[in-house]
């Protein structure tokens, strides 16, 4: 009884047969709407991406076309696109028809009075005044009036800051200054970190250290103590 019982709950309320077909059944549906969603994106970007390289070609083709304008036929020649062996016209013969040519770029001409000194009013070169006198223009003569020299009122306008003494000072008084001055020195000329302390006692306990030339392992060098020179007598050549 409790086999035949416990097989009639589970078929009925735990492992639906008919639910679970049903399930399935929305799944599959769900997926094929998505598979059809998924198709026409990829043919609309395909489309578009399409529809680009068309319009990349397009521009290329009338750029060309505006390159090579002076290939055009004309009623005494004809072109190399507009052959007389061919029925029509080639289709680049058409467009270079239509299209419009290639303008040359226009070189920005130089000023013949650029660098004259006498173009100090419209402010064209950088603020600084040129000791150098140049040559005069030819045909530019000076303004009737009782006007100043043009060299020397650039001269009054383009001389440099004097600032005054309260600007040039520095913030800081003079003594922080000097004390800062005698730190800097006093750093700069210590030989050692170690201070010296004048006391009998103090270097007491301390190791001496003789030099690298004083000692070493087979015995004191006797050169600068007994003699000056080191004569050695068994590697003469002669006796003298």
């Amino acid at each position: 009884i409790q086999k035949r019982w416990r097989g009639y709950y589970v078929r009925t309320y735990i492992h639906n047969y008919y639910a679970l077909k049903k399930y399935l059944e929305a799944i599959s549906v769900n997926n094929e709407i998505v598979r059809n969603e998924l198709q026409e994106y990829t043919e609309m970007k395909e489309n578009e991406e399409k529809r680009k390289d068309l319009e990349k070609k397009e521009k290329e083709k009338k750029y060309q076309a505006r390159k090579m304008h002076y290939l055009l036929s004309t009623e005494q020649i004809a072109g190399i696109y507009n052959s007389p062996f061919r029925k029509y016209p080639d289709p680049m013969e058409l467009l270079l028809r239509m299209s419009k040519p290639l303008s040359h770029r226009r070189q920005q001409m130089k000023s013949p009075f650029a660098n004259e000194l006498y173009d100090w009013p419209t402010c064209t070169r950088p603020l600084a005044f040129s000791t150098a006198q140049p040559l005069p223009p030819i045909g530019r003569q000076k303004p009737q009036g009782p006007f100043r020299d043009t060299a020397e009122v650039l001269r009054q306008r383009y001389k440099p800051l004097e600032p005054t003494l309260r600007v040039a000072a520095s913030i800081n008084s003079p003594l922080e200054k000097a004390r800062e001055e005698m730190k800097r020195e006093e750093w700069r000329n210590r030989i050692h970190d170690n201070e010296f302390l004048p006391f009998s006692s103090y270097h007491k306990n301390e190791k001496y250290e003789p030099s690298i030339h004083r000692s070493g392992k087979y015995g004191q060098e006797t050169y600068g103590v007994k003699h000056f020179r080191e004569v050695q007598p068994k590697k003469w050549v002669a006796d003298k």
